[in-house]
């Protein structure tokens, strides 16, 4: 599946992953504590959401439900690939690079990157 939301749909589906399924008040309720969105225009991109394949939407009840049709680690790995390919031409260090260079990674986050190359390095064995 090519998974293309846009930021304000990225918005909504933060959401929708955060809770598992939503009504268009809680997700309109939820990014009011942030930013300036109206209801109408919360439903909208809910309903254009729905119509692109990103959310579907359980109609059994008075209040529709909308669920996520796939997982933020799948939307992550996608949006990733996309980057790689297209902006780092394929190159990993590259991202990784400019990834660690622009923003202040954690002791912890440091850590856990350090870890996880260790455990790569030893399947490639």
């Amino acid at each position: 599946m090519d998974i293309k939301p846009t930021e304000s749909e990225l918005e909504i589906l933060q959401v929708i992953w955060a809770k598992g399924q939503c009504t268009v008040r809680d997700v309109h309720e939820e990014l009011a504590k942030t930013k300036e969105a109206g209801y109408t225009t919360t439903l909208k991109l809910m309903q254009i959401m729905h119509d692109k394949g990103l959310v579907e939407r359980d109609t059994s009840a008075k209040t529709h439900l909308y669920k996520a049709r796939f997982t933020q680690e799948q939307a992550q790995s996608n949006a990733l690939d996309k980057i790689l390919s297209t902006v780092f031409k394929g190159s990993t260090s590259d991202l990784v690079i400019q990834a660690l260079g622009q923003h202040r990674a954690s002791k912890d986050e440091i850590d856990a990157i350090k870890n996880y190359l260790k455990q790569f390095d030893q399947h490639k064995k």
